[in-house]
């Protein structure tokens, strides 16, 4: 029998306080942990979310979560879901389920009091785990521990079955191969990913990008990307990413998904605005992406110190930094030098201004303009000199006055 050791979060007095809030109403063994917390625990990985699932009905849970003086909030009452807050730590606590009907995006479910049922509607064997308080595990697929050992990412039950049931579980498949899985791919997995891809059209935007996101942020996504072009998923979630080796480099690079995103995209702003909006990401996101697209024109890894502040100048810091580590990721060399101005270098102010040049004789209007843009030019050009600005704005007037 399996057992966790070593795990603080499964002893910690907030810990035992939630489950044992829900055994004073359901009796030893109606709670245990599950899924993520169970897996990582088991993987040697950080433990970031405790879920809790329960035989008690929502209803149950929580009152027996204010019972003991907690905090309940009802999540998500109509799927089973209640969190509780025990030193100000979350705890999501689920009845346990079977799903009555599908649409490959939600699903009806009735509430159960089997645990091999609600371990046959989860996604993969791994995932399909639990725990008790005492850190016993409880296996129901009979294989789930062994995946976890070898890293394997495998559907619970029929691959296709899983994926018609929430077409999303494509995108999991690869985002936890990316995370947790060794070797190759799973193959009856795969080729259910691969026959059933056309169906991610009916997904929610957010849905996608979120799960996109979380795949690149994998210490080494490659393998799955690669995994996803051949399948032809990353052709239905990004048709406008080009070739991988700009991606495969940029991993080596940065582990900053949005970088790896860029290095996926072409350095063309109207694509990316358009890509950013089909997949509803930040504004955030979608304006660095733009932003770096703007500065790449101005950038390449062997620019000068003079060539990188002027960059950084135009386009600012993140912008040109950004567009270094792409450039970097397409063409080799090292950018490190200008990375450093663009991410610590902080650009100076114009230092002259249209009242400037009006204390030198020159009349508001479209001249101001032009000597401005002039003398910035000049400006920028010399490195941003300390001396006089307005002696230098001074012989500029007079040049432009013959």
């Amino acid at each position: 029998m399996t057992r966790l050791t070593g795990q603080d979060w499964l002893t910690a007095p907030a810990t035992r306080s939630v489950v044992a809030a829900l055994e004073a109403v359901g009796g030893v063994g109606c709670a245990r942990f599950v899924g993520g917390c169970v897996r990582n625990a088991l993987m040697g990985r950080p433990i970031d979310d405790i879920d809790i699932a329960t035989t008690l009905k929502p209803e149950q849970t929580e009152a027996a979560i204010r019972a003991a003086g907690l905090k309940a909030v009802p999540t998500g009452i109509a799927h089973g879901t209640v969190t509780a807050v025990a030193e100000r730590q979350p705890f999501e606590i689920t009845t346990l389920r079977r799903d009555v009907t599908t649409d490959g995006r939600n699903a009806t479910v009735a509430f159960t009091d089997d645990w091999a049922e609600d371990a046959a509607r989860r996604d993969f064997r791994l995932n399909a785990l639990y725990a008790d308080g005492d850190g016993q595990v409880f296996d129901p697929t009979g294989q789930g521990v062994d995946d976890a050992a070898a890293g394997r990412i495998v559907f619970v039950g029929d691959p296709h079955t899983r994926i018609r049931e929430d077409v999303l579980r494509i995108l999991r498949f690869f985002r936890f191969f990316a995370w947790y899985g060794h070797g190759e791919p799973d193959g009856a997995g795969l080729a259910a990913c691969r026959d059933l891809a056309a169906g991610m059209s009916r997904l929610s935007a957010e849905r996608v990008s979120k799960e996109l996101m979380k795949l690149l942020a994998a210490g080494d996504p490659r393998r799955a990307m690669a995994a996803m072009q051949e399948a032809g998923v990353l052709a239905q979630v990004l048709p406008e990413a080009e070739e991988l080796a700009r991606f495969n480099t940029s991993v080596g690079i940065s582990d900053d998904p949005v970088l790896r995103l860029m290095a996926l995209l072409p350095t063309d702003a109207d694509v990316l605005r358009a890509v950013s909006a089909r997949l509803r990401l930040p504004n955030a996101t979608r304006d660095r992406l733009v932003a770096a697209a703007l500065a790449a024109p101005a950038v390449s890894p062997a620019m000068t110190a003079r060539e990188a502040r002027a960059a950084v100048y135009r386009h600012r810091g993140q912008a040109v930094a950004d567009a270094l580590r792409r450039a970097q990721a397409d063409a080799g060399g090292d950018a490190e030098a200008a990375i450093a101005i663009a991410e610590t270098w902080t650009p100076p102010r114009l230092p002259v201004g249209g009242k400037d040049l009006a204390r030198l004789g020159v009349a508001p209007g479209p001249e101001t303009g032009r000597l401005l843009k002039a003398f910035e030019d000049c400006w920028i050009a010399d490195d941003f000199p300390d001396g006089d600005p307005v002696e230098r704005l001074t012989a500029l007037v007079r040049a432009s006055r013959g």
